[in-house]
């Protein structure tokens, strides 16, 4: 769940806390490319951007989410899941440093695609794996990796963590450290037994 639901909870989450500071980014790179501050309407427009590419991404990634997990398999889909999410965290990270407030739009549309990949494969691969008599339960863990990775973007966004003007790139930038978890953990996980069945054929493998 943690490279699944819980990325797409903390996403969601995590965005509220800097809200004033990357507005106020805005406009200090705005005034540093044009000699001017940009007026109300233009930072709403930006910081508009900046929240709602976020659903764009998760539509593209819920599309692909059915093609990459019978093309590659589910846990494979999963672990490409971890692709976005490093490169969203880089431009996210990186955007104050290289005075980019476009890096954070960039950002958000890919760290959409892995919330829109992650939480469809993580439902189906964690129903498939999962027992006869577990696989309800099983199932229900992703709406608890969602409210686990909304309290932990909440958590992380307080002024006494992240939340202040100095470390929001690294709040921004916090899925980062999902994704790494799952890239060392995930390729120990068997893949799904229908996946091997009904997709490649290998009832062997599959038993």
């Amino acid at each position: 769940g943690i490279g699944g639901g819980f990325q797409y909870g903390l996403q969601v989450s995590i965005i509220n806390s800097p809200a004033e500071y990357i507005k106020s980014f805005i406009r200090e790179t705005w005034l540093k490319r044009f000699g001017s501050s940009p007026n109300e309407e233009m930072i709403t427009l930006m910081w508009s951007f900046v929240v709602s590419i976020y659903s764009i991404g998760g539509l593209l990634g819920s599309l692909s989410a059915g093609y990459l997990s019978v093309r590659f398999g589910r846990k494979k889909a999963m672990l490409f899941t971890n692709i976005p999410a490093l490169l969203s965290a880089t431009l996210m990270g990186l955007s104050r440093l290289c005075g980019s407030f476009e890096m954070i739009i960039a950002g958000r549309l890919f760290s959409g695609v892995c919330g829109g990949l992650a939480l469809n494969i993580h439902l189906m691969y964690a129903g498939e794996c999962a027992p006869r008599k577990l696989r309800g339960l099983i199932a229900i863990t992703a709406s608890t990796a969602i409210a686990v990775g909304k309290f932990v973007g909440f958590a992380l966004g307080l002024r006494e963590v992240l939340g202040v003007d100095a470390l929001w790139p690294f709040l921004m930038a916090a899925n980062a450290f999902p994704a790494l978890i799952q890239l060392l953990t995930l390729p120990f996980f068997p893949d799904s037994p229908r996946y091997l069945l009904i997709d490649k054929k290998d009832k062997e493998g599959c038993m």
